[in-house]
């Protein structure tokens, strides 16, 4: 008996695949959270689970410790909500635990801060965003602060007013950052995440963009060093040095992400970084593209490839945390697309058949 009981501990236990979370931007029937499992090795995805009772999830977030997924629901209308899941087991069942108003309109981004313990909204139509406590089951408290912008910039049909479009929080949990489109203004605020109270910054509480650039999303180099903006209505990425401590912003370089001979319409939406920080990637929709660059040392860009995304519209980017593949969300195009990575070189290469999620807009990663 003993015998055997040791044969049996000596054979090797093999982690449970990843899991990769597709939000399907529709209402109805067609609208859920699927849950894919991934193999690591083949860079497939496998359908595993689809939860429905949410309606219209744009964008979703996955806290830290694993245990809680937070989408938006009912985005437009007059009413939207955040909502909270447990997820329960490695097969992507999501249990709802409860939702909370998010006191704007068009609710397009939401955000899990490093400890868990803060949710962040930012809402685009009303132009304004919310930060919610989150309670020790994983259930959202009301809201703890609420900023409404204001201003206007150069485009006359998208910059009438503001436009708030990601809410990005630092590494270190204490600075959030918001993109506003329509006010041409990344906007930073100073967070204490242990109650999820937001402060307008002190010194710098925004940072302006070139008028008419539209900023999208922003995400943070690994290295803590450095920010970059995709910028929706000039199809730019903007490179800015990050001083953690002091939480500012200085601009150091514009770099476009369309072909210089493209005449067409074109509107960017994702970019993400490489574990390494070695390249970026980032969409654009019109011209179904990604756009692919090498970072410098200093953080500046150069433009290495644009190459279709797949499919029509290339939405929301995930890059697994080893480096090697990138998931493209194409919302109109109701897929999603894998690429393999090269570490080396930068450039992507298409894995396999796509996978079919109707609207697909935010792809999340649970190891």
């Amino acid at each position: 008996m003993r015998s055997i009981l040791l044969a049996l501990l000596a054979v090797p236990a093999f982690a449970a695949e990843p899991v990769v979370f597709v939000s399907a931007f529709a209402s109805g029937e067609k609208a859920g959270i699927h849950a894919f499992g991934f193999d690591s090795e083949a860079g497939t995805l496998k359908p595993l689970k689809r939860t429905t009772g949410i309606q219209s999830p744009f964008f979703i977030a996955i806290s830290p410790d694993k245990r809680f997924l937070y989408s938006i629901d009912e985005f437009g209308g007059k009413d939207n909500y955040v909502a909270a899941f447990a997820i329960e087991g490695r097969g992507g069942d999501l249990r709802p635990l409860n939702r909370q108003n998010t006191r704007g309109t068009a609710s397009c981004f939401v955000e899990v801060d490093p400890t868990g313990k803060s949710v962040l909204i930012a809402n685009y139509s009303s132009g304004d965003v919310t930060s919610f406590p989150v309670k020790n089951d994983g259930s959202l408290g009301v809201a703890a602060s609420f900023f409404q912008h204001s201003g206007s910039s150069a485009d006359p049909e998208r910059q009438k007013g503001p436009n708030a479009h990601c809410f990005i929080i630092s590494p270190d949990a204490k600075h959030a950052l918001a993109c506003d489109l329509g006010i041409d203004k990344v906007m930073i605020y100073t967070l204490d995440a242990a109650s999820a109270k937001l402060t307008p910054h002190a010194t710098q509480p925004f940072t302006k963009l070139t008028p008419g650039s539209g900023p999208r999303h922003l995400t943070f180099h690994p290295g803590g060093k450095l920010v970059y903006v995709i910028n929706e209505l000039a199809n730019t990425i903007t490179v800015f040095d990050w001083t953690a401590a002091a939480g500012t912003l200085k601009e150091k370089q514009t770099i476009a992400t369309l072909p210089k001979d493209f005449t067409g319409k074109s509107y960017t939406a994702d970019l993400k970084i490489t574990p390494d920080g070695k390249h970026l990637y980032g969409t654009n929709r019109g011209h179904d593209s990604l756009a692919s660059y090498r970072i410098a040392p200093d953080g500046t860009l150069t433009l290495l490839t644009i190459q279709p995304s797949g499919g029509k519209g290339p939405q929301n980017l995930l890059i697994t945390p080893d480096g090697r593949w990138l998931l493209c969300a194409n919302m109109p195009g109701n897929n999603v697309v894998v690429f393999q990575i090269d570490s080396a070189s930068g450039s992507l290469t298409a894995k396999g058949d796509s996978v079919e999620v109707p609207m697909a807009s935010c792809i999340r990663w649970m190891e």
